[in-house]
Parts: structure tokens; C-alpha cells; sequence
């Protein structure tokens, strides 16, 4: 047995984060959350989510796998911050996608509480969706 098995052994491997036996919040194999964790693995995270928020998304509205990039990743990143579940809500936004017609679908980025709530995010994406670039 190797040392990353014997670790797995003695400490166990928990994919969401729990208390220990300590009263520290910990993930993983014993990996301490208090510690934070290494730029690293905060950037396979982040490769990780965006992939899972791709496949996703493109299961749910396939039109996204033939978008240009920009649009494309336009729309990843809004499922990253909403869901797939709430960004599907955007029916107008769909439609208008469905149609090529990226004024409307920008428009109907800012029409909603979503951009509301993050403001700059929105606009910079609405932008991005309307002129293909960033």
C-alpha cells in the first residue's frame, strides 16, 4: 500500500467539506480548510467547474455548441454564476440566440434581476454578447 492509500485509509476521503474530530472544517483526504488552499488547486477547481458548467449547459441548450467562443463563453460564465437551471429562465434570451439576433439577447441579459445584482458583470457580458468580442 502506498502512502496516498494508507492516508486515504487513516483519514478517510470526504468530497464535501465536514467538520473533524477537531471542530475543523476539512475536505478531501484531511485537508484542512482553514489552510486555504494552494493557487493550484484553486485553478483545477476552476477547470474542473468550467467544464462541468460546459457539458452541462450544452446538454441543455445544444444551440451553445455552435456559437462563436466569445458567445459562448458568455453564456458558460453566466451558467457559472447562476446554474444551468436559472439561466435556462432566460427564455427571451434563448430565443433570441436561436435567431442570431445579439442585440435582443444582450438586451435581455440586462432586462433581469440578475443583472441588477451583479451590475458591471452584466454589462460587461451583455456587451460581449452583442458584439462578439471582448
Amino acid at each position: 500500500m502506498g502512502l496516498r492509500e494508507q492516508l486515504i485509509k487513516h483519514e478517510g476521503l470526504r468530497l464535501k467539506p465536514y467538520l473533524d474530530t477537531e471542530g475543523i472544517p476539512t475536505i478531501g483526504v484531511g485537508h484542512n480548510l482553514n489552510e486555504g488552499i494552494s493557487l493550484a488547486v484553486a485553478m483545477f477547481m476552476l477547470d474542473d467547474d468550467i467544464s462541468k458548467h460546459t457539458h452541462e449547459l450544452e446538454r441543455a441548450h445544444p444551440v451553445v455548441k455552435g456559437l462563436d467562443q466569445v458567445r459562448r463563453d458568455v453564456l458558460i460564465n453566466m451558467a457559472f454564476n447562476l446554474g444551468v437551471s436559472r439561466l435556462s429562465g432566460f427564455r427571451k434570451m434563448w430565443r433570441a440566440i436561436h435567431d442570431e439576433d445579439w442585440e435582443r439577447a444582450a438586451d435581455e441579459m440586462m432586462d433581469s434581476k440578475w443583472a441588477r445584482q451583479v451590475g458591471r458583470r452584466a454589462a460587461e457580458l451583455s456587451l460581449q454578447m452583442r458584439d462578439g468580442y471582448v
